[in-house]
């Protein structure tokens, strides 16, 4: 890798494990089994990358079905992963045909509530002869995001390196702000060198917003060009083995046009230290939002606070925990989050500051490490 860092001297992920601690708690929601249609969910508890499968995880088997492009990838990526299932390829109608053998004798069948289409529904019901004899189909929610929740060694190994990336990479483009470019080609080139310099790809599609396009919070780079005097809200990440970073600056080239936007730095970015601040276990996602909210109301811009304080990040850029208001989520050690407060002036511009923290046993540790100056 051109940075240097080795993946095989990462820590291991311990994705063999993780069947297991699924299947303890089928009793928690009353089923037998437990039908993954999330592709993400998929890969977390098998190792399987690819675009096209479903697993049963029942009792004591596990078998993932996929189709034929798949029947080396999906056979090695296991192996790898040390995960015992077994494995069916084949046509569509072949992949019900497997499922329909696998679940005969269950009694109730979990589903992913939140990812099955209601077509994928009916078309399960037509097909599971389980059902005629008794058994049912029941919505489950959250069951494997639960576990995805807490990272482990390996995990969090693969975060803090697309974290590492992503803070070299914008460390080695951050001067192009200077040099005229439009918002689209500097997220080309931060999106280049994070890939030069060993990420698999983008966390996310990169945000670049300069001077008024800054009061968009998910503004998509354009054509516009950066100018002398802009404040510039970069948001983005990195992705190694599948796990992702986050992260904001908030940079003016030269002397910010827009006085306001000063003292709006100045207390975004002390709300982002309060809800940093305020990580630790037993703390609730909403305790966090709270602490951000609070720092920035008490600086009279809260009404300017527009979106939540952050979100898990891991296999997906939005995952569990929810850090916003009215977030029941706890967060416990092992957890990964960001904070990211924000406040927009509409027509005028805006300021985000956000860092990726894991929750330590004492409070938080930051993985974003980009320093928060603000003037280039």
């Amino acid at each position: 890798m051109p940075d240097g860092r080795d993946r095989s001297a990462l820590a291991p992920m311990d994705v063999a494990g993780r069947l297991a601690r699924l299947r303890a708690r089928f009793d928690d929601v009353g089923c037998d089994g437990l039908l993954v249609t999330s592709l993400t969910n998929v890969r977390y508890l098998t190792g399987f990358s690819g675009s096209a499968a479903l697993l049963l995880v029942t009792a004591n088997d596990a078998l993932l079905v996929s189709d034929a492009r798949y029947r080396d990838q999906a056979r090695e990526q296991l192996e790898a992963a040390a995960v015992e299932a077994t494995i069916e390829i084949g046509r569509p109608p072949e992949q019900l045909g497997a499922l329909d053998r696998a679940t005969k004798g269950l009694k109730r069948l979990g589903l992913e509530a939140g990812d099955i289409t209601w077509g994928g529904k009916q078309r399960l019901e037509k097909r599971l002869s389980f059902l005629g004899s008794g058994g049912a189909l029941v919505a489950t929610e959250g069951l494997v995001e639960e576990l995805r929740s807490v990272k482990d060694a390996g995990e969090l190994a693969r975060i803090e390196l697309a974290a590492d990336i992503a803070d070299i990479a914008l460390a080695q483009v951050k001067g192009r702000l200077r040099d005229g470019l439009t918002e689209a080609q500097f997220a080309l080139e931060l999106d280049f060198e994070m890939r030069r310099r060993g990420a698999d790809g983008v966390a996310f599609p990169t945000i670049v917003a300069a001077g008024p396009n800054g009061a968009l919070p998910h503004h998509e780079p354009s054509d516009r060009r950066i100018e002398e005097g802009d404040l510039v809200i970069i948001d983005f990440g990195s992705k190694v083995d599948g796990y992702r970073s986050d992260m904001t600056r908030t940079v003016c080239v030269g002397t910010v046009a827009a006085p306001e936007l000063l003292d709006l730095l100045d207390a975004v970015l002390v709300s982002q230290r309060a809800g940093a601040r305020a990580i630790r276990p037993g703390v609730s996602g909403a305790e966090v939002d709270a602490a951000c909210r609070d720092s920035l109301e008490r600086a009279g811009y809260g009404d300017l606070f527009v979106h939540g304080t952050g979100h898990g990040v891991g296999l997906e850029i939005h995952e569990a925990p929810a850090v916003a208001a009215g977030s029941t989520d706890i967060l416990v050690e092992g957890a990964v989050v960001t904070v990211e407060p924000g406040a927009y002036i509409s027509q005028v511009g805006g300021v985000r500051i956000e860092d990726t923290l894991v929750v330590t046993a004492t409070g938080a540790r930051t993985l974003t490490k980009s320093t928060k100056d603000t003037i280039l």
